[in-house]
């Protein structure tokens, strides 16, 4: 799996599941209960991981969704 985003804003992590989840694109949502460990201030990130199959796609989605400065490039 490719990292997609790396954030702390919940809004775009739902967002970007949504538009996964509807294309059909595997994924996963990592560190999502790391909020524990921050005391659920939002300070620690969480990632979106796809497919390797997918990424290109999922690139794809985000920047036709106007969110493309979101995207991890590594």
């Amino acid at each position: 799996m490719i990292e997609l985003i790396r954030t702390n804003d919940a809004v775009v992590i739902s967002f970007v599941e949504s538009l996964m989840r509807d294309a059909g694109i595997g994924f996963l949502t990592a560190d999502q209960n790391m909020s524990l460990l921050d005391g659920s201030i939002g300070i620690l990130p969480r990632r979106i991981l796809v497919d390797d199959e997918q990424i290109e796609e999922a690139r794809r989605i985000l920047t036709d969704a106007g969110i493309a400065h979101e995207i991890r490039r590594t």
